[in-house]
């Protein structure tokens, strides 16, 4: 129903519920499920509903076009509960390297430490790729890193411009949250082990979603004039993507780390990092190791090293 109500004319109840064969009590609860997603819909008396602002549906055999997206086996679904999970299941089934899958919707999408991703149907790019490799899952660290340079370049690539990196895999605009990364790896110490690289993206948050989501955010919609049609998107990010594995691959973060911390939000700045184990430790970022580790700088001049944790700025360090 939201495909055919994207093409910008009015849709009464009533011709919805013929074309799709239900009754018009289904075509309102359908509706409303929509909203409740996120999805913006216009409704005019006598004249019927249509989705605010249009939408660009993702297409398989349209992305597989452009260059770079050949390389991968591409699948695209309405809706699932979570891109990684499904991905995770068919790794483990013997899906091919290079697998992407990508949905319109996701009932159950997931961040880090457990967050829930919010996406909005049309508004949202929400796909995972997996990712064989002949290394260990030792040799992964940095991985999301890496990751966070492909989206930094293919959003360039559209008009995104003064974006930043936030460690260790989130995209901000402003100091507010345009893009989360999030991975997750089996295997073996030694090799060879499968990543999942799960990416969400905003593209264009309703207020009811932001209501929903406990941090600043922003969206592609107020940092670009002109909308960017999400299957172009996806292919220039698969396309990054490639290269950039390609790098981390051969070298690991050797030849992305200047880029990375070019655009390092947090760079210089006091930080309070809040570890798994429910400590915290404060200083002033001063670099990334090679391995992907936050390098901070206590009052005393002392460098520690940080492998996991959640970073925020603070007034200063201690």
């Amino acid at each position: 129903m939201l495909r055919a109500l994207s093409d910008g004319e009015f849709h009464s109840g009533e011709a919805l519920a013929q074309r799709f064969g239900v009754s018009r009590a289904s075509v309102w609860n359908a509706l409303q499920a929509a909203q409740a997603a996120g999805a913006v819909l216009h409704k005019v008396r006598g004249r019927g509903y249509r989705l605010s602002g249009g939408a660009s549906w993702l297409d398989a055999a349209a992305i597989q076009q452009l260059p770079g997206a050949e390389a991968y086996t591409l699948e695209v679904v309405d809706s699932i509960d979570s891109t990684n999970a499904e991905l995770m299941r068919q790794a483990l089934a013997g899906a091919p390297h290079r697998s992407c899958l990508a949905a319109e919707i996701q009932h159950a999408g997931r961040g880090r430490r457990g967050r829930e991703w919010h996406s909005v149907p049309g508004g949202s790019l929400t796909f995972s790729v997996l990712w064989r490799f002949n290394q260990g899952m030792s040799a992964l660290s940095g991985l999301s890193l890496a990751v966070g340079v492909a989206l930094l370049r293919s959003l360039r690539e559209f008009g995104a411009a003064d974006l930043q990196l936030k460690w260790p895999n989130d995209l901000l605009w402003q100091y507010r949250k345009l893009a989360g990364i999030l991975i997750e790896v089996q295997g073996d110490v030694m090799g060879p082990s499968v990543a999942i690289i799960g990416i969400g993206i905003n593209l264009q948050l309703p207020s009811v979603v932001r209501d929903e989501i406990d941090q600043a955010v922003t969206d592609l919609a107020e940092i670009v004039a002109s909308p960017i049609d999400r299957n172009a998107l996806l292919g220039s990010l698969l396309r990054h993507l490639h290269d950039v594995m390609a790098d981390f691959e051969a070298q690991g973060l050797t030849r992305l780390r200047g880029e990375w911390l070019d655009a390092h939000a947090y760079h210089d700045k006091p930080v309070r990092v809040l570890l798994a184990n429910g400590n915290d430790l404060c200083g002033k970022v001063v670099g990334l190791d090679e391995d992907g580790a936050l390098v901070l700088e206590d009052a005393g001049g002392q460098h520690s090293r940080v492998n996991s944790g959640e970073v925020h700025l603070t007034r200063r360090a201690s």
